[in-house]
C-alpha cells in the first residue's frame, strides 16, 4: 500500500525576516516555486528555506495542522518550538 503524503511546511526567507506556513504533496516542487517567484505570497520576500515540515498520511489532519499555524497561537508555537 502507497501513501500520500501532505506536508505542511514552514519557509524562512534568507534575511529571516519572513516566514510562510503553506501545505503540499510535492516538499521539492513547491521550494522551487516559491523561489522562481511563482506564489504571490511569497514572491517579493525569497529567497526562501524550509524550516520545518511535518508529514502527514491524514489530509484531514494536514489541513488542520496548517490553519492552527496561521493562527495567533499556532505562529506562537512554532516560534517558540519549531
Amino acid at each position: 500500500m502507497k501513501y500520500v503524503y501532505k506536508y505542511v511546511y514552514i519557509l524562512e526567507s534568507l534575511d529571516s525576516l519572513h516566514f510562510y506556513v503553506g501545505i503540499t504533496d510535492d516538499l521539492r516542487a513547491r521550494l522551487t516555486k516559491h523561489n522562481a517567484g511563482e506564489v504571490p505570497h511569497t514572491s517579493k520576500y525569497g529567497p526562501w528555506r524550509l524550516k520545518t515540515y511535518v508529514a502527514f498520511s491524514n489530509e484531514k489532519q494536514a489541513a488542520a495542522f496548517e490553519k492552527y499555524l496561521k493562527s495567533s497561537s499556532g505562529r506562537a508555537f512554532a516560534k517558540k518550538r519549531l
